[in-house]
């Protein structure tokens, strides 16, 4: 399965820096690019449950392939967040449910510093994306 070219751009932009600081400071800058849901998005309807920062999900199919945005109170949330986007937006219902979700942060070089909490929190995230799809078929 390739890769979106926003996923691509992550890893090379990633693998550019070389310290833990550097990519912290990366994965705030990948958080404070995405784009803002509109406050009528952010409802308790749109809210994934099982983070314990709060997290707001929507998604479209178009043309046969997902957009999703999202937003976080949490900044390095939004950042994890912003990533797992760069990797599944663009991508179909199939591909969606074959995401490997612990490779691709350990691609990023990030996955030592994920929480327990945070990947279930970004597991959870990435589960609801896979709801809303299988729920459009």
């Amino acid at each position: 399965m390739s890769l979106p070219m926003d996923a691509v751009n992550a890893l090379e932009a990633f693998h550019a820096v070389g310290s833990w600081e550097q990519r912290a400071r990366m994965l705030m800058q990948w958080g404070e690019r995405l784009p803002a849901l509109a406050d009528e998005d952010k409802v308790d309807a749109n809210l994934v449950q099982g983070c314990e920062s709060l997290v707001w999900l929507v998604g479209q199919l178009r043309d046969g392939h997902w957009q999703f945005a999202a937003s976080s109170d949490a900044r390095m949330i939004r950042g994890l967040v912003a990533l797992l986007l760069a990797r599944v937006n663009g991508l179909s219902a199939a591909d969606l449910q074959a995401v490997d979700l612990p490779d691709w942060f350990n691609q990023l070089g990030l996955s030592r510093q994920l929480s327990p909490s945070r990947s279930n929190g970004l597991n959870a995230v990435l589960q609801r994306m896979r709801a809303l799809s299988l729920a459009q078929n």
